[in-house]
């Protein structure tokens, strides 16, 4: 059995394994790719089978120098040293040179542990490195918000509106915003990563808290309160900041990124 069918199917399981028989592809792709990756794995696991099988019946492969085994030795001619009996070949390197180096099998350990431990979505660490401005090229006014308190809205919402809204059209309003909790020294935030493609591409919108404790970071929580201005829209000054009145933990939801 060679290294390169088994890493094929353990690849090709991995895919199915996230894709097909549960949710967590949401963690690393948008959900439209899922049909993508289920055929992608199934075709990775037909070739690593195919290949294994084919293997399996495939002949031996005939030694170049097999030809002069049957050749017999004419009397008085001179055996050329290192030739044997049987024919005058020596065996010491038959097939060597077809068998596959026993450290190839590591290469199976990467795709073995996806299938076994698949990785987890983007968190905190990803959000403190990258803080994305989500919002219209430049200051103007929103549309109004729907009428009742409090207004669950997404993140990039609540950023958009808070650094770019001429309008303040978030002024008077309780909100209630749901994410992934981040620290960043004095001051902690509530987190999402926006992903337009896959979490390749993930850039974070961070929302900063004030008013209640922080949890541990990674943390999902629900924080409802007011929006808290620190700025003219559309200057530096003006950062998306929420006057908390209540933190409630909830449990991190089976697709954890905002979409554009």
């Amino acid at each position: 059995m060679r290294p390169q069918g088994v890493l094929l199917i353990l690849c090709g399981s991995a895919l199915l394994r996230i894709a097909l028989f549960s949710e967590l592809y949401l963690r690393y792709v948008k959900e439209g790719l899922r049909p993508y990756l289920i055929a992608s794995g199934a075709a990775l696991t037909a070739l690593g089978l195919l290949g294994l099988l084919t293997l399996d019946h495939a002949p031996d492969e005939e030694d170049p120098h097999d030809a002069d085994h049957g050749e017999d030795v004419e009397p008085g001619e001179d055996v050329e040293p290192g030739h044997a009996e049987d024919g005058g070949h020596d065996h010491t390197h038959t097939h060597a040179h077809t068998r596959n180096p026993r450290i190839a099998w590591l290469l199976t350990a990467p795709a073995l542990a996806l299938l076994l431990f698949p990785p987890p979505a983007l968190g905190s660490y990803s959000a403190e490195r990258e803080e994305a401005r989500v919002a219209a090229q430049g200051a103007g006014t929103f549309p109004e918000l729907p009428a009742g308190d409090p207004l669950d809205l997404t993140l990039g919402a609540f950023a958009s509106r808070a650094e770019w809204d001429t309008g303040a059209s978030l002024k008077g309003r309780t909100v209630r915003l749901t994410g992934f909790v981040t620290r960043d020294d004095d001051t902690w935030s509530v987190a999402r990563l926006l992903v337009t493609c896959c979490a390749a591409d993930a850039q974070a919108l961070k929302v900063e808290i004030r008013g209640e404790d922080a949890p541990a970071p990674d943390t999902w929580v629900t924080v409802t309160g007011t929006w808290h201005p620190t700025g003219r829209p559309g200057t530096d000054a003006a950062r998306p900041v929420l006057d908390a009145v209540s933190v409630k933990r909830t449990t991190a939801p089976s697709d954890p990124y905002e979409k554009r």
